[in-house]
């Protein structure tokens, strides 16, 4: 396995790479130029080697709070928006600069999750990131922290990343923290916990190793944030690296195939591009819950879901919207645009579809959800 992906990983030629606010900020003391240049030489070979890169980075909060003075990240939504369009002129500078040294065009990309949720939004943000590629311009992409609220964040550039992955078709998205990768156990802890050099996107057991890690006080992510955007990642076949950004020359390492970081590596086969924008963009607005059956025929038998398997609805979506579709349990193993809302399907549930009529006194489809609009998850 660890020669096949790494290789795999060498040969790939669009990457998403994203730095961490601890990395960019020397951890609050002020924006790390030397590594943000070291950063710019290595995408320079990258891209001399026929890879190319879009960068996710963090740090304009974190940087904003060093430049106003204060003491610690504040609660207040008002001062977070205010550090971040403070400390987003000096990032973006750093990073214009340090590009420049080798001919390399930058381009701020500041997005939010409703850039992403709003189809068109979406597909106009990914024909400009490609034809910044195409000219040969590195793009430089945030979360517009300055305008963003709570219900409309992505929550950490982790997620981010992933989600430009998907966004662009990359090949690879490289986390790089401060940590060298992945451990089987928090090694502050236990000095003899094993290093994970490569494991499966989705692995049962990641998420359980990463919770134990912590949340920097500069930024809201975490090893738990990265093995969930790997998980992201690997839904349009991105492999996912993560790696530490303070090791020399840890880019181009990675592209000569070396064993450096830990490798998430997709599970299962990529789905279409339209499926990962209704599973990782869009925003749920409801579940619904399903009997045994239906569960095996949307899971195993490839059927759209239709009104008689569903037990009950909660949430507030309305026709078109985004729910998920949960087990007995109550866990989610489906997403999937609804065809009705939810006072409407709490009156054809259970109802067989030659029954929604008389139960509704119209009917506009005869499944609940359609399987083309439906994405396992």
């Amino acid at each position: 396995m660890t020669g096949k992906y790494r290789g795999q990983l060498s040969k790939s030629r669009r990457w998403v790479v994203k730095v961490g606010s601890s990395l960019v900020t020397d951890d609050g003391r002020g924006l790390n130029e030397s590594l943000i240049a070291s950063w710019a030489e290595q995408i320079f070979h990258l891209r001399q080697s026929g890879v190319e890169v879009v960068l996710v980075s963090s740090g304009a909060v974190a940087e904003g709070i060093k430049r106003m003075g204060w003491d610690e990240r504040p609660k207040e939504l008002h001062r977070l928006q205010a550090a971040a369009a403070v400390g987003q002129m000096g990032l973006i500078r750093a990073y214009e600069s340090s590009f420049r040294k080798y001919q390399i065009q930058t381009a701020q990309i500041l997005l939010t999750h409703d850039d992403l949720v709003d189809r068109r939004r979406y597909l106009n943000a990914r024909s400009t990131l490609l034809s910044l590629l195409g000219m040969g311009v590195v793009p430089v992409v945030n979360e517009n922290d300055t305008v963003v609220v709570d219900e409309l964040r992505f929550g950490d550039n982790d997620t981010l990343a992933a989600l430009v992955g998907n966004l662009v078709g990359a090949d690879a998205v490289v986390l790089l923290t401060d940590q060298s990768g992945m451990y089987e156990d928090d090694p502050r802890r236990n000095p003899n916990a094993a290093f994970i050099y490569e494991c499966c996107a989705g692995d049962a057991g990641l998420e359980r190793m990463a919770s134990g890690g912590g949340v920097g006080k500069l930024g809201r992510g975490g090893m738990l944030t990265k093995v969930r955007a790997a998980e992201k990642a690997a839904r349009s076949g991105a492999l996912t690296l993560i790696a530490s950004g303070r090791e020399s020359g840890i880019l181009q390492r990675a592209l000569a195939g070396e064993r450096v970081g830990t490798l998430l590596i997709p599970s299962k086969e990529p789905i279409a591009a339209r499926k990962c924008w209704m599973a990782d963009h869009m925003q749920l607005k409801g579940r619904l819950m399903l009997d045994d059956g239906a569960v095996r025929g949307v899971l195993h038998g490839g059927r759209s879901l239709l009104s008689a398997g569903v037990v009950s609805a909660d949430g507030a979506f309305g026709r078109g919207d985004l729910v998920a579709c949960c087990d007995a349990s109550g866990k989610e193993f489906a997403r999937g645009l609804v065809n009705y809302a939810v006072d409407e399907v709490d009156k054809i549930k259970g109802l067989s579809a030659d029954k929604i009529e008389s139960g509704l006194g119209y009917v506009d489809e005869e499944e609940l959800i359609h399987r083309d609009n439906l994405v396992l998850m």
